[in-house]
């Protein structure tokens, strides 16, 4: 089987403008400048966020196991995301299509609208609450260098914090409307300045820490956390935990490897992004974890504490402008690409990639805006989380379409079609089958979230909730398998 289409079969024929614009048409082979390095930073800019290092670090901490144990659990999680993400990715590479449209053979060509606003409204939400979280760094390098002012808030924040948020704001349209390629730029930038500041952290605190670091290392390799349950549990709540953290990107790696030249280029950026560089950096985060214990008496994990602890305005500088750009390269992959693609597809004949991505930053604004003050305190973060959980049967869907019942064969032109009768036109644009598998595998994921029973399957029912939607729609599909 061809890798991918050629250049002339990615030509759609006839145009439907209520499901095709330039941004969701097919990537053409020539077109495509991603390699192995750009999906390498994918992944390091995802994985090198302040919640990641954060994640990370508490892991070691959390669990009651032994440090290598929590080292094995995050190396087979980063695995277990690689072996998921080559399977969404794959047919992206293949056909150049983006999340959106690729969900239309299973979903239907109006069906996929559903979880594709489902996607862009939890990545419109945390785009917001990672905006805030960005301007964060801003606000220490400012207050660093000339002050943090006279203290006066409005809606929580400062008068610095507010500059600091609309700069970041206004930062990441800018970088977002001059297109993927300028996004691909940061990304490699960020990624790889990210990894020197953090080695650089990381040497300052074992010279300082001297010959009571490895010490330190050994008694949180010892297992001592606080854990209720079995070893085993903690080991499988640890692999859940660090493959629910990059379940977003999961469903729409499509978005991304759309512009991969070759299927080998994805898998080795992958291989390169997740096992190999969640065990480096899971390891960095523990030789700092370990350090503060010897430094300061207590283990932190937050990377913003460990640089105020430090006292080094040198570091706050460098140490501040890395996290803004962690932040910043994980809200874009994660949080902008997605639901701009996602709202394009909605309305395409008036909605393009720059525009979808502008009306995201727009609402995106008020939830970073109104975080303090507001929505961190009414528990709307349990509700996105409940829609991320809803989202996961769609992965199982997806696999299982593509792979078992269209057995890797896509009618390119048909994804574009609105045709009564065409291959995706299914019932009036909708497969009913799939939506069936959708809420039976649905009702069990937000379980997770919302039945205090089920919480222990919160960190891995992303997971069971994506086999139970991909097992339920195989038995719904299989007599009509290619």
């Amino acid at each position: 089987m061809k890798e991918r289409e050629t250049a002339s079969s990615l030509d759609i024929g006839h145009i439907d403008p209520t499901l095709y614009n330039d941004d969701l048409a097919p990537v053409k082979p020539r077109d495509r400048t991603w390699g192995a390095f750009e999906i390498f930073n994918v992944w390091s800019n995802d994985i090198q966020s302040l919640f990641g290092y954060t994640l990370a670090a508490s892991l070691f901490l959390s669990y009651g196991l032994n440090g290598w144990a929590v080292m094995a659990a995050i190396i087979l999680a980063g695995v277990i995301v690689m072996f998921l993400v080559n399977l969404t990715g794959k047919p992206s590479v293949k056909y150049g299509i983006p999340f959106p449209v690729m969900v239309r053979a299973s979903m239907g060509v109006r069906g996929a609208n559903f979880p594709a606003m489902l996607r862009a409204i939890v990545g419109i939400f945390w785009y917001g609450v990672q905006t805030y979280f960005a301007s964060t760094a801003v606000t220490l390098l400012i207050t660093a260098l000339i002050g943090g002012g006279n203290g006066n808030t409005y809606l929580g924040l400062s008068g610095v914090a507010w500059v600091s948020f609309v700069i970041v704001w206004l930062f990441q349209i800018a970088i977002f409307w001059q297109g993927i390629e300028r996004i691909k730029h940061f990304l490699n930038w960020a990624g790889p300045l990210v990894y020197v500041v953090m080695l650089v952290l990381m040497v300052i605190v074992w010279v300082q820490a001297g010959d009571e670091l490895l010490p330190a290392v050994g008694s949180i390799f010892s297992g001592a956390g606080e854990s209720n349950g079995t070893a085993i549990g903690a080991f499988l709540a640890i692999v859940g935990t660090m493959v629910a953290y990059f379940a977003a990107v999961v469903i729409n790696f499509g978005d991304f490897t759309r512009f991969v030249k070759t299927e080998r280029q994805m898998k080795l950026g992958n291989l390169l992004g997740l096992p190999l560089n969640v065990a480096f950096f899971s390891f960095i985060a523990l030789m700092i974890t370990a350090g503060t214990l010897v430094l300061f008496g207590e283990a932190l994990t937050n990377p913003a504490d460990i640089v105020e602890r430090v006292d080094s305005l040198p570091l706050t500088i460098v140490a501040a402008l890395t996290f803004f750009a962690a932040t910043v390269g994980i809200n874009l992959v994660a949080n902008f690409i997605p639901p701009a693609y996602d709202l394009a597809n909605l309305f395409p004949s008036k909605i393009s990639f720059k525009m979808g991505g502008l009306i995201t930053a727009v609402i995106a604004f008020f939830v970073g805006a109104f975080w303090i003050s507001f929505i961190s305190q009414i528990g709307i973060p349990g509700f996105v989380n409940a829609l991320g959980a809803i989202v996961a049967p769609f992965y199982g869907i997806i696999v299982v379409d593509y792979y078992l019942i269209k057995r890797q064969h896509l009618d390119i032109q048909a994804l574009f079609s609105s045709k009564p009768g065409s291959t995706y036109y299914y019932t009036n644009g909708w497969n009913t089958r799939a939506l069936i598998a959708f809420g039976v595998a649905a009702v069990f994921s937000l379980s997770t979230v919302l039945v205090p029973a089920l919480s222990s399957l919160g960190g891995y029912g992303w997971l069971i909730g994506a086999g139970l939607g991909g097992l339920i729609y195989y038995g719904l599909m299989r007599e009509k398998a290619i």
